[in-house]
């Protein structure tokens, strides 16, 4: 049996002379949680937007559980809630009125009980009579989801969920994510600029650069600990270089200059090679600990800061 709930075919969508996606194919499968990464304008929000029938592509298609999905099925979006950017939201109006309203809107018949419980799987069980004028940025964006949640849609897409919310607002979407994926079995895909955001929730990842693939796969394999980077700035000494080159350590050095040596390691190593050195003389300034995705990520990143002036 079949697991993919959704298939990007060769998309490919351009906005004058610019081209937001670039030929990409991916699919995403029952279960996952599919992190959809890359900086601000790779492409992300475009992407989401035809596979929600939102805007279309120039071309290739979309398959919604094995179903090409056009104008002739578009029921097969009843398979999916999303949030697009920043919940589109009635502030004067309550919480429930507002989760009361895209009930109607969602075609199905929604008890009370339903709204209920999505109001308790959101966190807002005991506000919902509150205005949504009243709500933090971090309560309506799971207002949001209670909202895409509504109809219980196998899939549930998030489009950068944590944007504009503080460090508690984020902390508790990523619990509600992980909750919805671990204790209610949904498939997610949840778009993001921050490796860090999607590492911690995802099981699968995407990469996008100027609105193409570059990288994916499961997180565990290309977030694997034995291709972490490991740079010591220490003061300079050339006896204790020397003597690392011929220790225990000198097999995972991956590079050396006065002052610096670079490791590619397994983070848990990091204390005993630190102690190595101590123990030897050196006089350790600093320990910067990245993946070699990440530093990929942050090379692509600033690359178009600089092409852009920003940085």
């Amino acid at each position: 049996m079949a697991t993919e709930i959704i298939e990007a075919r060769r998309l490919t969508k351009s906005f004058g002379s610019f081209k937001a996606v670039d030929d990409l194919s991916f699919t995403i499968n029952k279960g996952e949680v599919y992190g959809f990464l890359g900086q601000n304008g790779a492409g992300k929000s475009t992407t989401m937007r035809m596979l929600l029938g939102l805007i279309y592509p120039d071309n290739g298609a979309v398959y919604i559980r094995g179903m090409e999905f056009n104008n002739r099925t578009r029921h097969l979006l009843a398979y999916i809630g999303a949030v697009i950017e920043r919940p589109d939201l009635y502030l004067y109006l309550t919480g429930w009125e507002n989760l009361k309203l895209f009930a109607h809107l969602s075609g199905k018949e929604i008890t009370s009980a339903r709204m209920h419980e999505v109001l308790d799987i959101v966190g807002l069980s005991g506000r919902e009579k509150d205005k949504v004028k009243g709500y933090s940025q971090g309560m309506k964006q799971r207002l949001g989801i209670a909202i895409a949640l509504i109809h219980d849609p196998e899939l549930l897409i998030l489009d950068e969920p944590t944007n504009g919310l503080d460090p508690q607002g984020i902390a508790e979407m990523r619990f509600l994510i992980n909750r919805l994926s671990k204790e209610l079995g949904k498939t997610i895909m949840i778009s993001s600029h921050l490796l860090h955001e999607i590492e911690q929730v995802a099981t699968n990842m995407i990469i996008l650069h100027r609105g193409k693939r570059i990288v994916e796969g499961k997180v565990a394999d290309l977030l694997s600990p034995a291709d972490t980077s490991v740079k010591i700035r220490l003061t300079p000494d050339e006896a204790v270089i020397a003597q690392l080159k011929n220790s225990e350590w000198k097999a995972q050095i991956s590079s050396t200059q006065l002052g610096q040596i670079t490791f590619k390691t397994d983070p848990e190593n990091v204390p005993a090679i630190n102690n190595w050195l101590v123990n030897h003389g050196a006089s350790v300034l600093q320990i910067n600990v990245t993946h070699s995705l990440e530093d990929y990520f942050l090379s692509l990143t600033s690359e178009d800061h600089v092409a852009a002036g920003t940085i």
